[in-house]
């Protein structure tokens, strides 16, 4: 059967999105979605990951290989002053920023502090985390894997939080990329949260709208022209993120095209439109 139908199954061979071509004959009826994709690992395995979220998708619904918009006060609501959350990060992601911004929503900016854990930095984050259990406030210790000698001393921390002693708002954020150093029962009895770059136009343009907030369109004396090209910055945004898939074909240069990049391009177009008194389209 294959050597007669050659072309039907080089079309196939070819296909930029091979999950997607019919096969040839009448094998589109007689394979289950099971057996295609049996047939799409052995053939093009570089398309399965694609035609494993099109057979979930079918078979169970949508919602399930659509990541939800990243939602912080969820995450925070599961957590008690002896439960730490952790962020476990990803290349391009970058939670400080969030945390920062929804201790303020919480009215905790005066009581938030943040150290980026390095050599030297043990003490200091110590320090840190005995003055908010006595006041209430919250401390966020960013990138943990780099500090590996001093992760021991963070289980005991952790170990020793005692909710009878301390104030119930006390609440510590941590943050590290997956290492084998990181304790294991810190991460067993934490809040896990992953805030992974999402895939695709859309769900990327629902993670920027997600930081816009009324106030900000406020914040502008054109608010019809800034939301206009807000949307294109933010379009443009998930163009350029969703590219990175391709490889070295999408950029020749690896970069990660951050939030904060975004919200960057979004001061700077708001500073613009508010100095020009007529927008320069072109």
């Amino acid at each position: 059967f294959f050597m007669k139908n050659l072309d039907g199954f080089k079309k196939i061979y070819d296909a930029v999105e091979a999950d997607k071509e019919p096969l040839p004959g009448d094998w589109d009826d007689k394979l289950t979605p099971l057996q295609r994709l049996c047939f799409i690992r052995s053939f093009r395995s570089d398309c399965l990951q694609n035609a494993v979220i099109r057979f979930i998708s079918d078979q169970i619904g949508s919602k399930f290989v659509e990541p939800p918009t990243f939602d912080i006060a969820k995450s925070f609501a599961d957590s008690t002053n002896t439960t730490p959350l952790i962020f476990i990060l990803s290349p391009g992601t970058d939670p400080v920023a969030d945390v920062v911004r929804f201790a303020d929503k919480m009215g905790f900016a005066k009581r938030f502090e943040s150290i980026s854990l390095g050599q030297g930095q043990g003490p200091k984050a110590q320090k840190l985390i005995d003055t908010a259990q006595a006041t209430g406030g919250w401390v966020l210790l960013s990138n943990c894997h780099l500090m590996e000698s001093w992760m021991s001393t963070l289980e005991a921390i952790v170990e020793r939080l005692d909710p009878e002693s301390m104030s119930g708002q006390f609440r510590l954020w941590l943050t590290s990329m997956p290492a084998k150093t990181f304790p294991v029962q810190v991460l067993q009895n934490s809040v896990k949260m992953t805030n992974e770059p999402p895939s695709g136009i859309r769900a990327n343009l629902l993670r920027s709208y997600s930081l816009v907030t009324d106030k900000l369109f406020e914040e502008s004396n054109k608010p019809g022209v800034f939301r206009s090209l807000l949307f294109g910055f933010c379009f443009f945004h998930a163009v350029v993120q969703d590219r990175r898939k391709f490889g070295p074909i999408g950029w020749n240069i690896p970069y990660g095209f951050t939030p904060e990049d975004l919200a960057v391009c979004r001061q700077q177009l708001m500073e613009f439109i508010n100095q020009y008194e007529a927008v320069p389209y072109k």
